[in-house]
């Protein structure tokens, strides 16, 4: 179950990787107003939330008894971020603060998550 458990963090830690290194990839494009919501935000949002559901499925599964408080602030922070990315894919070019929310979003989240006991 460990192993399990290790494969999904770390498709979890991808699924951030992809959300906010592509946000950042397309900050230069924004002043050049040819900047867009990637496949790599959209599919690394995705990626993100069923990792994460999986994970806390995992501590229910085993018997332990996850901070659902911490679980539930990452989970609308997180659909707070899906929205965002969703609602940016309709414009073209994306606005610069979209990709500013969705990059704080994702840094809000990693934020939680490390630093909520």
């Amino acid at each position: 179950m460990e192993i399990v458990k290790g494969i999904l963090i770390v498709l979890h830690i991808v699924g951030f990787g992809a959300v906010f290194g592509s946000t950042l990839a397309q900050l230069s494009a924004v002043k050049h107003a040819r900047a867009r919501i990637t496949p790599g935000i959209l599919h690394g949002a995705w990626l993100l939330l069923a990792t994460g559901l999986l994970l806390v499925g995992m501590v229910y599964a085993t018997g332990g008894q996850p901070n659902n408080a911490k679980i539930g602030v990452k989970l609308v922070v997180l659909l707070v971020l899906i929205a965002v990315v969703l609602i940016g894919r309709k414009k073209q070019p994306v606005p610069g603060g979209f990709l500013g929310a969705i990059a704080g979003l994702s840094v809000v989240n990693v934020v939680l998550a490390v630093l909520w006991n």
